[in-house]
C-alpha cells in the first residue's frame, strides 16, 4: 500500500537581478555592473553580435544568424534580417517583443533600426549587416 500523500506546497517564484558587468563598447573596457534596461541593451549588443550555431558555448537559442545573408537580394535580405533579429531577441525573457524597423543600404551594408520592448522600458537598437 503507498501512502496518499498531498503535500504539495505552493512554489514562490521570485525574479532575479539582470545584473552583468557593464561593457562600454567605445573603449572595450568593462566597469562596474549594469542592471535594467541597460543590462538588457547589453545582452541585445551581445545576441547580435554571435553568430548562431559557431560557437559552442553558447545554447543553440543564443545569437542571431545573418552570415549566410552575405550576397543575397537586398529584399530577400530586409524580409530575413527583421525575421532573425526578432526571433534572436524574443528568445531572451526580459524582451517582449521587437517592431518600428528601418533599413538604410549603403553598398554591400544593410542598417537595421528597430524598437525593442523590453520589460524596462524601450530601446532604440541600430544593428550593420554586411550582405
Amino acid at each position: 500500500m503507498i501512502p496518499a500523500v498531498n503535500s504539495l506546497k505552493e512554489i514562490e517564484v521570485t525574479e532575479q537581478p539582470s545584473l552583468c558587468h557593464h561593457m562600454i563598447r567605445e573603449t572595450c573596457n568593462v566597469v562596474g555592473e549594469c542592471d535594467g534596461l541597460e543590462a538588457v541593451k547589453q545582452a541585445i549588443y551581445n545576441i547580435l553580435n554571435t553568430e548562431r550555431y559557431r560557437y559552442i558555448i553558447f545554447s543553440w537559442n543564443y545569437g542571431v544568424e545573418l552570415q549566410d545573408l552575405i550576397g543575397k537580394p537586398m529584399d530577400y535580405v530586409m524580409v530575413e534580417v527583421e525575421r532573425r533579429i526578432t526571433e534572436a531577441l524574443t528568445q531572451d525573457d526580459r524582451i517582449d517583443s521587437v517592431d518600428n524597423f528601418e533599413f538604410e543600404v549603403h553598398r554591400k551594408t544593410l542598417i537595421a533600426k528597430f524598437t525593442a520592448h523590453t520589460k524596462y522600458g524601450n530601446a532604440k537598437i541600430e544593428k550593420e549587416v554586411d550582405v
